[in-house]
């Protein structure tokens, strides 16, 4: 159990392509819950291997206290042509958020930690989290879904807070 550090925007980890996991072992589940604990103190509802600079594909989402779902390798198979928007942010930019379109509805392959594939459809903001979360894992930060303007404006006022 450990909380790790995350990585800033505009880390260039962040824009990286997160390899597919391997070995389900004990580094897996220490990942994992790592994982767990980082977004916990984040705070936030998902976070992702790339978020802490571990570049394969491994996310966890808490949608509801005390109920975590972890997602490896994850796959969307389909997606519905019902879009909706949502308020998204990043643990990697902490206090900035901005509506973001997606598809309402996704059908999701991924491995648990044992290896174990399922299948999934997800509605709603669960749909929402798991495109955000394998965007990231995709190496395509959640801004390259903003219009540029929207996107210019929301980096300048990112990168005005952060100097001291």
């Amino acid at each position: 159990m450990a909380i790790r550090p995350i990585l800033p925007y505009p880390h260039p980890g962040l824009s990286e392509i997160c390899a597919p996991v391997i070995d389900f072992d004990d580094q897996l589940q220490t990942l994992v819950t790592d994982l767990i604990d980082t977004m916990r103190a984040a705070p936030g509802v998902g976070i992702t291997a790339a978020h802490i600079g571990v570049k394969q594909r491994v996310f966890v989402l808490e949608l509801t206290p005390g109920t975590v779902l972890t997602y490896i390798n994850p796959e969307i198979l389909d997606q519905s042509a019902q879009t909706m928007r949502h308020m998204e942010g990043s643990v990697s930019m902490p206090g900035f958020t901005e509506e973001v379109e997606r598809p309402s509805e996704v059908e999701v392959k991924f491995q648990d930690t044992s290896g174990m594939e399922h299948r999934q459809t997800a509605e709603g903001f669960h749909a929402i989290c798991i495109q955000h979360e394998i965007d990231q894992l995709d190496g395509l930060f959640w801004l390259k879904r903003l219009s540029k303007l929207k996107r210019d404006r929301l980096v300048k006022k990112w990168e005005k807070s952060r100097k001291p």
